[in-house]
């Protein structure tokens, strides 16, 4: 888990694929929040990423790293864990602009995941599979 939290981590952006009833939507999302031994992400329940989850939780997250010319992809579930406010603060205090765009732990539409039964690899350019990681 470490290992694939510090890949994202260390890139501005990394791609969420998520089902959209019979296709898939993908969209850019950013820093990884790490807590409890998990990594965490935030969205608002109102986007349409939190709906397409609650319908189907599984997922696909894919990051290139230009300086290693290697490209990570995590198959997993996105666990809500919504309820758990030591995990919302975490990323509260992770982000300093979470508070102004409205992520507080009295917003009932904020929402927080945390990555589960995930098998991770990490690829060269070429397909080869350089490490892979299960958590």
């Amino acid at each position: 888990m470490e290992e694939v939290f510090r890949y994202l981590k260390a890139l501005e952006v990394n791609f969420l694929t998520t089902r959209n009833g019979e296709g898939v939507s993908c969209r850019p999302f950013d820093d990884p929040v790490k807590f409890d031994d998990k990594i965490y992400m935030l969205t608002h329940a109102e986007k349409d990423v939190a709906k397409q989850l609650a319908e189907n939780n599984h997922i696909c997250i894919v990051a290139y790293n230009p300086e290693k010319d290697d490209w990570l992809r995590v198959f997993c579930e996105a666990i809500d864990d919504s309820e758990n406010t030591a995990a919302k603060q975490a990323i509260i205090d992770e982000f300093d602009w979470a508070e102004e765009a409205g992520y507080t732990l009295d917003n009932p539409g904020f929402k927080c995941y945390y990555l589960a039964n995930a098998k991770a690899e990490i690829r060269d350019s070429e397909g080869k599979v350089l490490t892979s990681y299960e958590f």
